[in-house]
């Protein structure tokens, strides 16, 4: 993605006010009014009442609907107010009605697929790759799941009756292949469609515009942006919400409040950090795909700050050769990371699925940082080493796709 093409991602609007606007204030809007300049972190478990009969009432209300409490806090299970302060935030962000978050964001997933088989919607269309541990959710069949794995043209002819969710993620984790969200949403009928927007996130993709009922992140990632938060989120209508919160009030895969207060500030620096990584993504793909050394680079056309390449030698060296990069599983964070897929957050799936998905045992995956990117440069060329290293001039050229 060039410039020009980042630069109009800012002007993308939430209502009445820019996405970077929105990032800054949705969710504090009450603070001035309280007199507060930062959101208060509320780390309560459980909140005093005298009034029994109401809150017996309030709680026949939840269970019957799902609705977020109206008036003071119950029970942490049920909710809590800085949590919700996130929750608000990420749904204006997203264009949804609603968002409910979880401990993790495999928590999230856990959530929406317990709340379609709960009607009998056992059935799951999704299309590969996916995170390795979402796929591994779906193919174990531990909730009680079926799966049907196809490419986005065979969605329509892969529902049935009792299907309750297709699944997508675009970029994909670990490929960057990206869908055509619009069409994918089209085909998916009255089945709600389910986008796993954390690669992209709201800066640069809202699922939501182009027909998805559902749009999952990891927060643990960029939403969080520091590496020091385990969390999920689903952003959605209210109706999904409301069945969502009941299923996490039963389960307990509640979010800290602690977790909720650094996720809002977060969301706070999110354009910014999202645009500066992904300037220094896209020209570290530049630089890769321009290296014999490097068999392919992929990088997405919506761009980002994620890149994966596959190299000539061993991917282990690479791994074992960087000095400023983290060799370390996840994304998203501040500093840059890298990691072999095939041997960590993909091992769990099946070697031949891996590879039919593209995740093959050559391609490592880059997830850019905010460091300067002559310094991320001379850091990978160090770990790539001396294979096959050649002029400038060599007639040998790498392959990318951007």
């Amino acid at each position: 993605m060039d410039a020009a093409k980042r630069d109009a991602h800012d002007d993308v609007r939430t209502g009445f006010r820019a996405l970077a606007t929105e990032a800054v204030h949705a969710g504090r809007e009450d603070l001035t009014g309280q007199g507060l300049h930062t959101p208060p972190i509320d780390l309560s478990t459980t909140y005093p009442s005298h009034d029994s009969r109401g809150e017996a009432a309030r709680l026949d209300a939840f269970a019957a609907t799902g609705a977020a409490l109206e008036g003071p806090p119950v029970y942490g299970r049920l909710g809590n107010p800085t949590v919700a302060r996130f929750e608000t935030a990420l749904a204006r962000l997203e264009g949804t009605e609603a968002a409910v978050a979880f401990a993790s964001g495999m928590a999230a997933l856990t959530a929406v697929l317990l709340a379609r088989a709960s009607l009998g919607l056992r059935h799951v269309v999704a299309v590969r790759p996916l995170y390795g541990c979402s796929d591994h959710l779906l193919t174990a069949g531990l909730l009680g799941t079926e799966v049907t794995w196809t490419d986005p043209a065979g969605i329509g002819d892969a529902l049935r009756p009792d299907t309750g969710l297709v699944m997508v993620e675009s970029p994909a984790n670990p490929t960057l292949a990206e869908v055509d969200l619009r069409a994918v949403a089209h085909a998916c009928g009255s089945v709600p469609l389910l986008v796993d927007n954390t690669f992209a996130t709201p800066v640069l993709q809202r699922p939501a515009e182009q027909g998805a009922r559902l749009v999952l992140h990891s927060a643990t990632k960029y939403l969080g942006g520091h590496g020091d938060v385990l969390a999920g989120v689903v952003a959605c209508d209210e109706e999904f919400a409301r069945r969502l919160r009941q299923v996490r009030f039963a389960t307990g895969g509640v979010l800290h409040p602690l977790a909720g207060y650094l996720l809002l500030r977060g969301l706070a620096t999110l354009p910014v950090r999202v645009r500066a990584a992904s300037a220094t993504a896209a020209e570290l793909a530049r630089r890769l795909a321009a290296d014999p050394r490097v068999a392919r680079v992929h990088y997405p056309r919506i761009g980002g700050a994620m890149v994966s390449f596959e190299v000539h030698g061993d991917p282990h060296e690479v791994i074992a050769g960087v000095r400023l990069i983290t060799p370390a599983v996840s994304l998203g964070s501040v500093d840059t990371l890298i990691q072999h897929p095939a041997s960590i957050s993909h091992r769990i799936v099946d070697a031949d699925d891996r590879r039919g998905a593209g995740v093959g045992d050559r391609l490592l995956r880059l997830s850019v940082g905010l460091e300067d990117v002559d310094d991320l440069w001379g850091d990978l060329d160090r770990a790539l080493g001396a294979w096959a290293r050649r002029p400038r001039g060599a007639t040998e050229e790498a392959s990318a796709r951007h």
